[in-house]
């Protein structure tokens, strides 16, 4: 299986229109995946490709809408570069060799800083002459995309810097038990689950379990029960939020229950604040707005976790009549004034910066934020004991 998009480290390339970042996207990923033309504004939409960056290892680059387009249709193209600033782990700004805007590297050097996100200059088309700037800039990187050597040294240099940044390897389980640990996974079929396989978050537990050599036994909840009775050691039980309720009779107490909401949401964010903000719950009042963010699309049914059962459960659980709207994929509100409490999926589809991004803009509002893992343990009166396992 192949890596998804949200475990990869995302790389993204930016600067101004007709300054060759098509082209330099192609030829970093060795395919002709972004249209190349000489008539600025070719690129409208970003395009992301998985890739393997060796000796690195699983990245996804993508390449943005030229910046400095004045345009009307120029302003939404920046708006869906801006988006993906948001999860960008590290930056490429692409810079014409022959008409290098020194403004617009430096504005965007400041939202880089301003996100913490690492860069490398690159002044493209080398193959038009030496760029006269190598001396004021002595860390860029001069390529030709018709020159393969230049873009392979890029590519080894991408892959030592991202080394040198590079952060703890993300684990749901890794950090929490030890080798050898034992751990039962309760998956849950009915009719939200795909068909065939299991969903994301359920399929990287596993493996997580793997990697660290830890022993995973997976089983539906109707066999719950005869699991734990022919287990002499569990060292932690992980369910699908859904059954949270069920399955917490069911566990004894001397045993760690969680869920895989929580898990991704201890990976992906910072999972204290999402504990924290679920504490807004209690001063929710009769048209409370609350945001549900999902990030991934999907068709909703009379069973969907997000449109039906939580706002279902929540409004039983407060005894309010509350208001809720839905954002999807990467679609998030600039204006937060309007909302109470952000409840978001367990965002198994974005990376670790998309996710704390969004919660860091949530404090910046002064508007709490909280995960579906979070808010089923809560209204079913066992978050103290789903988050334990972390309080250790």
């Amino acid at each position: 299986m192949k890596t998804p998009l949200a475990f990869r480290t995302h790389i993204s390339v930016f600067g101004n229109t007709n300054a060759g970042k098509s082209s330099l996207f192609n030829a970093l990923i060795g395919q002709d995946m972004a249209i190349v033309s000489e008539k600025e504004g070719t690129t409208t939409d970003p395009v992301t490709k998985a890739m393997e960056l060796i000796p690195y290892g699983p990245v996804a680059l993508t390449d943005t809408a030229g910046l400095g387009d004045m345009s009307d249709i120029g302003e939404m193209r920046a708006a869906k570069t801006e988006k993906i600033l948001e999860q960008t782990d590290f930056a490429i700004y692409a810079a014409a060799s022959d008409d290098f805007d020194e403004k617009s590297y430096a504005d965007m050097k400041k939202r880089f800083e301003k996100k913490h996100i690492n860069h490398l200059l690159v002044f493209t088309k080398s193959d038009l002459g030496e760029c006269d700037m190598k001396e004021k800039y002595p860390d860029a990187v001069e390529v030709s995309v018709h020159d393969e050597a230049s873009i392979e040294k890029l590519r080894v240099l991408l892959a030592k810097l991202l080394e040198d940044v590079k952060q703890n390897d993300e684990t749901m389980v890794g950090s929490l038990l030890p080798q050898g640990s034992t751990v039962v996974m309760v998956v849950p079929i009915d009719s939200e689950a795909p068909k065939g396989r299991l969903i994301l978050p359920q399929v990287q537990f596993l493996r997580d379990c793997l990697d660290h050599g830890m022993k995973a036994v997976v089983v539906r909840d109707t066999e719950l029960e005869e699991t734990l009775r022919e287990l002499n050691k569990i060292d932690l039980v992980v369910t699908d939020s859904q059954a949270f309720g069920y399955v917490a009779t069911v566990v004894p107490e001397s045993i760690p229950l969680t869920s895989f909401s929580m898990m991704m949401a201890s990976m992906k964010g910072d999972l204290a604040k999402l504990i924290k903000g679920a504490d807004a719950v209690s001063s929710l009042k009769d048209g409370s707005k609350i945001l549900m963010a999902e990030a991934c699309t999907h068709n909703s049914s009379h069973e969907d976790i997000g449109r039906v059962k939580i706002p279902r459960l929540l409004q039983k659980f407060t005894g309010k009549k509350l208001d809720f709207d839905y954002y999807v994929h990467q679609d998030f509100p600039k204006d937060l004034s309007d909302y109470d409490l952000v409840i978001h999926c367990g965002g198994c589809m974005i990376n670790s910066r998309s996710m704390n991004n969004r919660i860091e803009f949530c404090e910046e509002n002064n508007v709490p934020i909280t995960n579906y893992g979070v808010i089923l343990a809560l209204v079913n009166g066992i978050l103290a004991r789903s988050s334990k396992i972390w309080r250790k």
